[in-house]
């Protein structure tokens, strides 16, 4: 993994803070962490299984870092792994031996995610009470995994994803929607098994709340038809939202289709999860790191939400804080956050959270001297662009001026990336093999 920052005399620091963060919860050193293998006995977490009682050991998954967690666990399983399938988003693939990688696309579904996750069905539904099934999930597996309910066109489900997803939405309103609408979801997979179920996750959700990561296909859903009726409302959505998934939310919600499996559900008694890494480990290593690097450091707690460029600006304007009051740390200091805010899409230009986060930040530290404030994704991409996130600095709003970059322009047209590409303000990493939501970070030199 090449991680490529703007020049500045930060960059050494910078790659220094964002590679520990990185490797800290790459996928194939998560599941070596987590799973053992000793003869016939496999443990995960604490709790072992004997590979004696069952005669097949299938691996399947979906996201973006599936494929390097597919990878890790068939050097663990060896010959005992019988076949796998897993979903990625294009360009994050990793060769493989036995377990199958299909790629597909990603924040919408597409033709060939809704092939994949057809054949990933009738590969599950084939397994009996004598198979171990294992699940690999990581962020971007709601949208590699299109499975559409009956009564619900594919093209249903990639227009109402669209929409969502520019409405500013979170990601667990968004998945409340998805698991209504899909056959997968909300603990759908799990139902369509008779197998044993370990689920391993890499989470990209904030509070690791497993029926939101990957919109549960394996666990219990506590959200109902109900709930996914008034997200669409809350975000001015229902109306025009295709009428299909109008009809099925609402005689779901009058009790006239089966909902999800629930807590409880007797299902869920063979099945189990365990969390592999999240952005609270990416946030520790950068912080560790930084304490090695002599920096006062200071960890950001919440994680950051709400929309992307007032996280960025309220984030930019703690570095007057430190210089003016010494608080939260004085000088020479680093703060760390980690979250995964949200971008409501008001205009036609291409950009990210991340970048959104960092050009509004950039207003707030305008003239200030040895700051810099980075946002990045994890995962490598941040919204449709090459880049995973931005640098700015206390010039970023002088050389924009000289450059003819208009920073309000580009912020109200949700058009960033055009913008720090011509500042050549851009973080470039390539996929990751991860996605724990992003990092925020505050230099004060």
């Amino acid at each position: 993994m090449a991680i490529r920052l703007p020049a500045s005399p930060a960059r050494p620091l910078l790659t220094k803070l964002i590679k520990q963060a990185l490797e800290a919860v790459e996928a194939g050193g998560a599941i070596r962490r987590a799973v053992r293998k000793h003869g016939h006995r496999l443990t995960v977490g604490r709790r072992p299984y004997d590979l004696r009682r069952y005669k097949r050991i299938v691996v399947i998954g979906a996201g973006k870092a599936a494929a390097a967690m597919a990878r890790a666990m068939e050097w663990l399983l060896g010959t005992r792994l019988d076949t796998g399938l897993v979903i990625v988003k294009y360009g994050h693939a990793v060769r493989t031996r036995q377990i199958l990688v299909e790629e597909a696309g990603h924040p919408v579904p597409d033709a060939a995610g809704l092939k994949a996750a057809r054949r990933l069905e009738r590969l599950t539904s084939s397994l009996s009470a004598r198979d171990l099934l294992i699940v690999l999930l990581s962020g971007g597996a709601s949208s590699l995994m299109p499975a559409p309910v009956q009564g619900i066109t594919f093209n249903d489900e990639q227009r109402v994803t669209q929409q969502l997803l520019k409405s500013g939405a979170s990601i667990r309103e968004i998945n409340t929607v998805r698991k209504h609408l899909s056959q997968l979801k909300g603990g759908r997979l799990a139902a369509s098994t008779d197998a044993t179920i370990v689920t391993l996750i890499l989470s990209d959700v904030i509070d690791d709340e497993v029926s939101a990561i990957a919109s549960g296909p394996t666990v219990s859903d506590p959200t109902t038809f109900h709930d996914a009726v008034e997200c669409l409302k809350r975000y001015r959505l229902w109306s025009g939202a295709p009428e299909r998934v109008r009809t099925h939310l609402d005689r779901g919600r009058r009790g006239l289709v089966a909902d999800t499996p629930k807590p409880g559900a007797a299902l869920f008694r063979r099945a189990q999860h365990h969390l592999i890494g999240n952005n609270g480990l990416a946030v520790a290593a950068a912080a560790q790191a930084a304490r090695k690097a002599r920096l006062n450091t200071f960890v950001h707690r919440p994680a950051l939400t709400g929309e992307a460029s007032l996280a960025g600006a309220r984030f930019g304007a703690m570095a007057r804080r430190i210089l003016d009051q010494g608080k939260p740390m004085c000088r020479p200091c680093c703060v760390i956050a980690g979250g995964e805010t949200t971008v409501r899409v008001k205009g036609r230009g291409i950009g990210g959270r991340a970048q959104e986060f960092a050009l509004a930040a950039a207003t707030e530290i305008a003239g200030l001297k040895q700051v810099w404030v980075a946002a990045l994704g994890t995962d490598g991409t941040d919204g449709p662009t090459k880049a995973a996130g931005a640098v700015v600095d206390g010039e970023t709003v002088g050389r924009a001026r000289r450059l003819g970059v208009d920073i309000d322009r580009a912020l109200k047209g949700n058009n960033t990336y055009p913008a720090l590409k011509k500042l050549r303000a851009h973080i470039t990493t390539g996929p990751t093999n991860t996605n724990v939501n992003d990092l925020y970070l505050l230099l004060v030199l």
